[in-house]
């Protein structure tokens, strides 16, 4: 907030909270995404397009409908080659040439961001059914270069995201700065990282990622399930972990997320064209907001557009019954998780990126994915749901959302 160390204005960027007419009130629908899978790991013979196209296929077919339908294919994406991923993979999964594809890119927020887009497009009318969400393969992703005077390349590890005199911090020691900032120590990250291990060891067990996963298949096999929760974590071992990013700090590998590839996409809609459809149920898009913070604090981005996007819709943080946050540290998720009053045991109740992996610009459309699960699971309308993610270069993404059945809405 204004006046609060770290945060700067905040973005007038806000869906209008509240229900609009029904023919413009966006709801998600259906959502799907691919394992996440470790950087070169199982899915690291696959580029972006191929991971993204069976997604697509699936919602589609879930829902039997015509891909000549879809509006339009909005696909985030962080660290690709380029080309306009959205459109090769809706080509690649079989759609109709008619179809057009955007790619837009916000970084690690560019999955829920394209999310927040088609919201925006239902809500502004025309053409109401859209496929939105994130792709990202790191494993392929491709090498990149400056050119040099001599016209040679300098290659580089990732992009500028602000001007040198903010000192554009690598993520790492951003997450080291938050830690000191807002007093979050190594034994709670630790114990949080632990925690999301644990989670999404369970959810696994108990089949609760099954209905969501695409498997993909591959050269070696199919790829059905996530392949990053470690069983054999415990916190003797997670207190051996070494500071990863600043000497003597507390940020470490066992408390920070890894690099990762995965797909996630969404089918978002109107009310009155999901009622027309007769779709059992869906998440009502409530409000969302992007709002921008300093850049040596940037995983604290999420924290005032959650704020804001609460506050537009006249909810407490109290009153949001499921919490999916990108944990891409365990310090900037407690640290905007604190600023909020949230508790941590209410968020990602399956398990986190901490314990999934982070795949970069389809990490917020996993977050959407994991909540339309979490409240079907649920099935009590009304249950309210909220998406957030902090982004590089001092941002962040946050939405409302509230399961409903279509048809009593």
């Amino acid at each position: 907030m204004p006046g609060t160390p770290g945060y700067g204005p905040l973005a007038a960027d806000v869906l209008p909270a509240g229900l609009l007419p029904a023919d413009r009130q966006p709801v998600i629908i259906a959502a799907r995404r691919t394992p996440v899978c470790p950087v070169n790991g199982a899915l690291r013979t696959l580029r972006a397009h191929e991971l993204l196209a069976p997604v697509l296929r699936s919602l589609v077919a879930e829902l039997s409908l015509d891909p000549g339908c879809v509006a339009d294919v909005v696909v985030g994406n962080a660290v690709g080659g380029g080309g306009n991923v959205a459109r090769l993979a809706l080509l690649e999964a079989g759609f109709p040439v008619t179809v057009p594809g955007i790619t837009v890119d916000r970084q690690c927020g560019s999955g829920l961001d394209a999310i927040v887009l088609a919201a925006r497009l239902v809500a502004a009318g025309g053409s109401p059914l859209y496929l939105a969400g994130g792709v990202e393969s790191t494993s392929t992703a491709p090498l990149r270069a400056h050119r040099k005077d001599d016209g040679g390349p300098e290659f580089y590890h990732r992009a500028q995201f602000v001007p040198a005199g903010f000192g554009d911090p690598d993520m790492g020691v951003a997450a080291e700065t938050v830690a000191e900032e807002y007093g979050v120590g190594r034994d709670r990250q630790d114990a949080f990282a632990l925690a999301s291990h644990r989670k999404a060891l369970a959810a696994v067990s108990g089949g609760r990622f099954s209905d969501e996963i695409v498997p993909l298949a591959t050269a070696a096999g199919a790829v059905s399930t996530d392949g990053g929760p470690r069983a054999g974590l415990n916190p003797a071992i997670m207190a051996r972990f070494p500071a990863a990013f600043v000497p003597g700090g507390t940020v470490t590998a066992g408390n920070s997320c890894f690099d990762a590839d995965a797909a996630s996409a969404v089918v978002i809609t109107s009310l009155e064209l999901a009622r027309q459809l007769g779709v059992h149920d869906g998440l009502l898009v409530r409000g969302t907001s992007t709002a921008g913070v300093a850049p040596q604090v940037l995983g604290i981005g999420a924290a005032p557009a959650a704020r804001e996007v609460l506050a537009g819709a006249g909810v407490s943080a109290g009153e949001v019954d499921l919490v999916e946050f990108n944990e891409a540290f365990a310090s900037q998720t407690l640290a905007c998780l604190d600023q909020l009053g949230i508790d941590a045991g209410r968020v990602n109740l399956d398990g986190g990126a901490l314990a999934l992996g982070h795949a970069y610009g389809a990490s917020g459309a996993v977050l959407v994915t994991r909540l339309l699960a979490q409240a079907r699971r649920a099935g009590v309308p009304g249950t309210l749901g909220l998406a957030m993610i902090s982004m590089a270069g001092g941002m962040g993404t946050a939405a409302l959302l509230e399961y409903c059945v279509p048809s009593q809405a």
